[in-house]
């Protein structure tokens, strides 16, 4: 059996989808973690049947992933695999076998989807460009996509992520520095994506040089051999 695991926040206008289609994908169980909407999310999880794990206020999505993932090791001991995606339908959930799959060949402990940039809006090619590039220099690696939210992982990679996770617009990098420090072996496969937010330039800015300042710090802690 394979985990969809979803957190969730004021997404009552898309989760009734999402969680129809993963239905339809079998040997996946759904956990969706709510993480303190102010709408009605979690009524409409739980009027489908799926197993409903609630903040009671707002923490940020690290750490509804965070709680996702101590529930999945602490009460489902024969669930091997994980897979994350964001419940405002921006991922088509089908594509959540092809992300699992590398893991049950045994081919990777660490698996992201990487989105085609063609597809992409400009806006946020760019702001990708220079994360995924500046990673990849400092890093000495090849990654095609460093911020991808759609991910899969085994137990034990689910493990060394849950004693990590932090952050909000760093997730994705900060659980990438942490495979590459560990020597996990990550694959990325191609991901369908569907742009529908609108950001605004100063917002998008700020996030562009904070994570870029993150990467920056990383990877030279990491060239230079700092803990």
């Amino acid at each position: 059996m394979y985990v969809a695991l979803v957190p969730s926040y004021n997404e009552e206008d898309h989760i009734k989808e999402l969680i129809a289609r993963l239905k339809k994908i079998p040997n996946l169980k759904t956990i969706v973690v709510d993480d303190g909407s102010a709408d009605s999310t979690g009524d409409v999880v739980k009027r489908l049947g799926v197993t409903l794990i609630k903040h009671a206020k707002n923490k940020g999505k690290a750490e509804a992933i965070k709680t996702g993932f101590d529930y999945i090791l602490k009460n489902y001991s024969k669930v091997n695999y994980v897979v994350l995606l964001d419940a405002d339908m921006q991922y088509y959930p089908e594509d959540a076998i092809k992300l699992i799959k590398p893991l049950e060949n045994g081919e990777a402990d660490f698996v992201t989807g990487y989105r085609d940039w063609s597809t992409v809006p400009f806006r946020h090619r760019l702001g990708n460009f220079v994360w995924k590039t500046t990673f990849n220099l400092l890093f000495g690696t090849n990654f095609k996509d460093t911020n991808c939210g759609y991910m899969a992982l085994n137990r034990r990679t689910m493990e060394v992520m849950s004693r990590i996770l932090h952050g909000g617009y760093i997730l994705e990098n900060a659980m990438f520095v942490e495979a590459v420090k560990r020597r996990l072996r990550v694959n990325q496969v191609p991901v369908r994506v569907v742009y529908n937010e609108i950001r605004g330039v100063v917002i998008g800015s700020r996030v562009v040089a904070g994570l870029l300042l993150f990467i920056l710090r990383e990877g030279f802690k990491y060239r230079l051999g700092i803990k």
